[in-house]
């Protein structure tokens, strides 16, 4: 069985309709633990405008858990407003430490309200779930877990009814967010629409009808667009100065200082990547026309948690179609669905070293996304 330290050893795929192929799953070790977090407040705060704060406080668990086992790699899922994780038994108090610290980051610094859990995988078996883990390669330098079993679905209504939660650290804690940040402009659609989109089985469906019906899915893409998709543009997507996300970086960042000075602190240093972008050529050993290239390349706009998740830049009459085929399979007691369209996507970063092609680039629609799409499926 495969552990979060040997997520590695499991041989990745690139085509990523495998994703309903039993055969490149693998049971997690019952020692380990699967960790959850989601935004409470999400609908508050897509209301006010706030998504790209939403998101920045789900992807926030994974860098802080980066950070806190120093680099070592650990199978982990970026939903929108909330992440999963899979560590080790010896991790797991790390993991709490993390998970507490994180929340209490989001309260105090975005006045968001970050629900974490811990769940021992034993619990998840005990339920008469699993939890089976697989590897997408994005790219030859990025994969990302892909999990299925139904174990993560279960872990998730637990910790909604109050099961498993880790309780926010006391005020003033602070996780480490070193390489976090969202200082890329919202990604708009250049075909029409961007769809945010989650499907799960029904609890009754058959697995080979739902792996049908996705296959299906994921070939009309395909056929439809030679990129199946992709809404990050090929040279990477644009920048501004000052960022739009320069305030959630400031809140991001360490130190004591006010939050004002953080972020005055941060303007040159924004300044001067914007200046490296825009004029496109080296500088010392950083290559930015390929670091952009390799921003697109890892991207995470469609991934499988029990159900498949793609934010995909599209066509109207395609969305069309994707949303009858989905309806179709509901009404056959196929799956559930939720769909969510808007104008633009947005991206949320974690950049362990610009010098190296391992950054990892999270995707979601940037008017509700998937939280939305989340709304409607239920």
């Amino acid at each position: 069985m495969p552990t979060a330290q040997t997520f590695l050893t499991i041989e990745p795929f690139a085509d990523f309709a495998r994703v309903v192929d039993p055969t490149v799953f693998a049971p997690v070790a019952s020692d380990c633990w699967l960790g959850l977090t989601d935004v409470t407040n999400s609908t508050v705060a897509i209301a006010k405008g706030r998504y790209k704060a939403v998101n920045m406080a789900g992807a926030s668990v994974v860098s802080a858990l980066i950070n806190a086992l120093k680099g070592r790699q650990f199978p982990f899922v970026f939903g929108g407003d909330g992440a999963s994780f899979i560590v080790e038994a010896g991790d797991a108090a790390t993991a709490r430490s993390v998970l507490a610290d994180t929340a209490a980051w989001a309260r105090d610094d975005l006045h968001l309200d970050l629900r974490a859990a811990l769940v021992p995988v034993t619990a998840i078996r005990e339920a008469g779930r699993d939890l089976r883990l697989a590897r997408f390669a994005a790219s030859p330098q990025v994969s990302y877990a892909i999990f299925s079993g139904g174990g993560l679905e279960w872990a998730e209504g637990r910790m909604k009814s109050g099961e498993f939660q880790v309780a926010p650290a006391p005020a003033g804690a602070r996780p480490d967010l070193t390489g976090l940040s969202c200082r890329w402009e919202p990604i708009r659609s250049r075909r029409g629409v961007i769809l945010s989109l989650i499907a799960r089985p029904a609890p009754t469906a058959s697995p080979g009808a739902f792996a049908a019906t996705i296959r299906m899915l994921l070939d009309q893409l395909r056929q439809a667009d030679t990129r199946e998709g992709h809404p990050v543009p090929i040279e990477g997507p644009g920048v501004r100065w000052p960022p739009a996300g320069l305030d959630l970086e400031a809140r991001a960042s360490r130190g004591r200082r006010l939050r004002l000075l953080r972020k005055a602190a941060l303007l040159p240093h924004t300044l001067f990547a914007y200046l490296v972008f825009r004029r496109g050529k080296k500088i010392g050993g950083f290559d930015p026309a390929h670091y952009r290239r390799q921003n697109t390349l890892n991207s995470d706009y469609r991934k499988y948690d029990d159900g498949l998740r793609m934010t995909i830049d599209c066509r109207a009459e395609l969305a069309d179609r994707i949303e009858r085929t989905l309806a179709a399979a509901e009404k056959d007691g196929v799956l559930r669905f939720g769909t969510h369209r808007q104008s633009a996507a947005q991206m949320t970063c974690i950049v362990p070293s610009v010098t190296a092609d391992d950054h990892f680039h999270f995707i979601d629609g940037a008017d509700g996304g998937y939280a939305t799409a989340a709304r409607k499926l239920k």
